[in-house]
């Protein structure tokens, strides 16, 4: 059985704080909307930061994931990010994908030792080259989530290929949808077997 006091923090970048979503949802406070709050108890803390790398993520989850649990509540983290890794500054990638593979490892490992993880992956830009990268990038981190037997849920595979999607970031910043394109975010996740929550329908 669920405990009632669930907590929720999601930690990534700028796709998880929900950037260019003009409901101010984001697919995190879409899922969080979605849940069936008639039997559970909900708390969500996003805690999602512009330009965050993988990098970025490992120096600070665990001090503003640890502040948001309090004991003895059902505490669950969900991991997002990659595209700020993929990105290339100054002639370089930002993190290159043995890093950003070491620290999804390091967080998912020292994580899974005391609350419950989900690894999200990360989604396509409008940027044929930098999706070669955020595709290799989205298929190592299914594999290290697979040794460590943590929950992943990939984006890119099914967003690459649908074109609305892409035309909508495309009409943008390149990068970040509207709250059409959270939505289509919201949809995987919410309908994949290793989401937590799945609302009862009649």
């Amino acid at each position: 059985m669920m405990s009632q006091d669930i907590r929720l923090c999601f930690v990534g970048d700028s796709f998880v704080a929900g950037v260019g979503d003009e409901t101010m949802l984001g697919w995190a406070g879409r899922l969080c909307a979605d849940i069936d709050q008639t039997c559970l108890k909900i708390t969500y803390y996003n805690l999602g930061v512009c330009r965050n790398t993988s990098s970025d993520i490992l120096n600070r989850w665990e001090a503003e994931c640890a502040a948001r649990f309090p004991d003895r509540s059902d505490a669950r983290i969900v991991f997002s990010c990659g595209v700020n890794d993929s990105v290339i500054e100054g002639g370089k990638q930002r993190v290159e994908i043995d890093e950003s593979c070491a620290n999804v490892r390091s967080f998912l490992m020292t994580a899974k030792q005391k609350y419950r993880v989900l690894l999200v992956g990360p989604p396509p830009v409008d940027n044929a080259e930098q999706n070669v990268r955020i595709g290799d990038l989205s298929a190592a981190f299914g594999y290290e989530a697979a040794i460590l037997g943590a929950p992943y849920i990939e984006l890119f595979p099914t967003l690459i290929d649908n074109e609305d999607y892409i035309k909508e970031i495309s009409r943008r910043d390149g990068a970040h949808p509207g709250s059409a394109g959270y939505a289509k975010m919201a949809k995987i996740i919410g309908s994949s077997r290793q989401w937590w929550f799945h609302r009862t329908r009649s």
